[in-house]
């Protein structure tokens, strides 16, 4: 059995510590200023508002991440690691649907909402994802495609689904944006206090966190032939 590069070794380390990070920052925010998501009366008890931050960070971005790099550590048959990555993307594209919808629930209603730069991002990104989700099912999971158009239909893949991801952590920094130029205009938080720090910390976690993800996608998996010739040559002088 082939090794993994070891350069993917700190790749993925360092992509599971930034991932725990946007975690944990998105749901101090959520739970420590819950009030800043509170536009109106929660309906039913639950402020959907909260909810949307936490789905589309934690199960869109985080999950799919983990999704993209599933590849690059399981090990198993070629079978399992597209069955845990169709999985897992399948659950990152239920949250965000099922995050766009919380915003769509409040009293504004669909049209009220959709009106930002963020907003139309978020539908984009969405559409791309279930399409993406969809061409990888047909592709790789049904057997009676043929492996001459999995072969064509791979390099296409690849790319709209880093593309993808990158434009939905792209959505997410002008939503934070956005979030926190209200909450400074309409609400006067400061600009340098707790929340705005931790709004613009998660800002730069996202960002780390797509360049680590996005890197560890594209470096090569397993030692190529020339180091292994380099090694080998070396090898053999110093015997």
């Amino acid at each position: 059995m082939a090794t993994v590069s070891r350069s993917l070794v700190p790749l993925l380390f360092f992509a599971r510590i930034s991932g725990i990070a946007v975690a944990g920052l998105v749901l101090f925010w959520a739970l420590a200023f819950n009030s800043s998501f509170l536009h109106s009366p929660p309906q039913e008890g639950i402020n959907y508002s909260v909810l949307h931050p936490l789905f589309m960070v934690i199960g869109f971005i985080v999950i799919s991440g983990e999704a993209i790099l599933v590849h690059r550590w399981l090990p198993g048959s070629r079978n399992l690691k597209k069955f845990v990555h169709l999985g897992l993307q399948g659950v990152a594209l239920a949250s965000g649907i099922f995050g766009i919808w919380t915003k769509f629930h409040g009293n504004k209603g669909f049209g009220g909402n959709f009106y930002s730069l963020h907003s139309w991002m978020g539908l984009i990104c969405i559409f791309l994802f279930g399409a993406q989700w969809l061409m990888g099912f047909l592709s790789f999971w049904h057997r009676g495609e043929v492996r001459t158009v999995r072969m064509r239909i791979l390099p296409w893949h690849v790319f709209l689904g880093l593309y993808t991801y990158a434009l939905v952590v792209a959505t997410a920094e002008t939503g934070l944006l956005e979030k926190l130029t209200f909450l400074q205009t309409k609400r006067n938080v400061s600009r340098h206090s707790s929340e705005s720090m931790v709004v613009n910390s998660l800002g730069l976690g996202l960002a780390l966190l797509s360049g680590i993800v996005i890197l560890a996608a594209v470096s090569p998996k397993y030692p190529t032939i020339q180091s292994k010739l380099i090694y080998s040559d070396t090898k053999c002088l110093s015997s």
